[in-house]
């Protein structure tokens, strides 16, 4: 068997987010999210799919870190659910919800499992998004008080804090399009909501700096290759602008390179949103930078009539995504040119692929994903690529947002029904590498048998 290795102290962890696994919607003086809002409106999300229970990992937390552990995993990231500490999005605390996370942190730490917390994985609590939501500067003056109750309750004990995850689906599927919640369509919103997201990262940052000023803190970013579909200088502008959207709007101000040019989408004027010290604020030094990574996309002009089918059809998942493990390195290769030597993460990276029902255990077509993007992922770091460790998405099958408990992400299977766990291929697949460092060099090897 042939192996490429990565180097030591490389962190191997898995992902997951607040709303997708814990259930326990109403125990303990949880507040309402926004999701809790919008999955409960019919139509929302299919087959009327709520988080309600979810993976129920409020209740079976222990389980799910002793499975991480018995997996040979130093590393988990996971969201702490805002309307779960602060029920009103300011205000009173609730004590039980915080301590759910203490223990948390405390199992982590028991079995060896380094805590890397995100402060907001998209469950506004409810509250806020009445009072105008993320639109409204009011809402990142009122995440900054959150980030520093979690920071100075957690923030001696977890490896970092990232202020946001994806804060570009947040404004462009929240508010811009309405497939997420709040299922507001406004694109003068999101553009505000955007430019507020930003903010509340700053403020957000200097909240974490106070109450734990020896903890990294950093952002969750998603970004993907916009590949131009043809020649074709309308294509080309298309992707240009894509781009601009999708990969530039968040990270070139974090950098302080400022904003791209407006979205054509976008109402044009005065963006009376952005106050005089914002762009310093927003540009505030990083500790590192999460990287989301998932597939390319290939951007047709509206203008030019829609592509025939060409050759062979892509390799796609089970969301439909085309599998392009190269776009890992496009993606970290171009954060990179704008970040220089600050550590970077891929925060999630994972596929979602029908259950085998004769064996849901089994994944081979998972594996494969995994290991060719992890291939790419090693290309990069020895390319100069300041990497510095690897979280598959996700540790567990869970509410996928407006898809429902439809799609499959887990390493671990759940079934929905009786909430038993059941270790898949790719978790041990995982698990192995975090223990020996050792990437297999094919799918044979990785899986036991030739690809599926």
């Amino acid at each position: 068997m042939e192996y490429r290795s990565f180097p030591d102290g490389f962190v191997w962890g898995t992902a997951t987010a607040s709303y997708q696994i814990e259930g326990a919607a109403r125990e303990d003086g949880r507040g309402e999210s926004i999701w809790d809002r919008f999955s409960h409106t019919p139509g929302r999300v299919r087959n009327g799919d709520t988080g309600d229970v979810a993976c129920d990992h409020y209740h079976r937390y222990r389980e799910d870190v002793a499975l991480m552990a018995g997996l040979g995993f130093n590393a988990y990231r996971f969201s702490i659910s805002w309307p779960r500490v602060l029920p009103a999005g300011t205000g009173a605390v609730n004590a039980a919800g915080l301590d759910f996370y203490d223990r948390l942190v405390d199992e982590l730490l028991a079995n060896q499992i380094a805590p890397f917390v995100t402060l907001y994985h998209w469950d506004l609590p409810q509250a806020l998004e009445d009072a105008g939501g993320w639109p409204r500067r009011a809402t990142a003056e009122a995440f900054a008080e959150y980030a520093g109750i979690v920071a100075g309750r957690l923030g001696d004990r977890v490896r970092s804090i990232a202020t946001f995850n994806e804060p570009w689906v947040v404004a462009d599927h929240g508010y811009r399009n309405g497939t997420h919640a709040p299922g507001r369509s406004d694109p003068a919103a999101a553009i505000a909501a955007a430019h507020h997201l930003l903010v509340a990262h700053g403020l957000g940052m200097q909240a974490i700096r106070t109450a734990a000023p020896a903890t990294p803190a950093g952002i969750v970013l998603n970004l993907a290759p916009q590949h131009p579909a043809s020649p074709h200088p309308l294509d080309l502008e298309a992707a240009s602008a894509a781009h601009d959207w999708l990969n530039r709007w968040y990270l070139d101000p974090l950098v302080g390179r400022g904003y791209p040019e407006l979205p054509s989408w976008a109402p044009g004027g005065v963006r009376s949103e952005i106050q005089d010290g914002d762009m310093d604020l927003i540009a505030a030094p990083l500790d590192f930078i999460g990287v989301n990574y998932y597939n390319q996309s290939r951007v047709r002009s509206a203008l030019l009539p829609p592509l025939g089918p060409a050759g062979d059809p892509p390799e796609r998942t089970g969301m439909g995504w085309e599998v392009y493990p190269a776009g890992l390195a496009e993606v970290l290769e171009f954060v990179a040119s704008r970040s220089g030597d600050l550590p970077l993460y891929v925060t999630e990276n994972g596929a979602a692929y029908p259950v085998d029902e004769a064996d849901p255990a089994r994944d081979p077509a998972r594996v494969s994903f995994l290991r060719r993007h992890l291939a790419v992922a090693l290309d990069a770091l020895e390319r100069g690529v300041p990497l510095r460790g690897y979280f598959v998405w996700s540790l567990l099958d869970n509410f996928e947002w407006a898809q429902g408990y439809g799609p499959r992400f887990g390493i671990i299977h759940v079934d929905y029904p009786t909430l038993e766990r059941r270790v898949r291929d790719s978790a041990r697949f995982m698990g192995a590498l975090a223990r020996s460092g050792r990437l297999p060099l094919d799918d044979e090897v990785s899986t036991g048998g030739p690809p599926a």
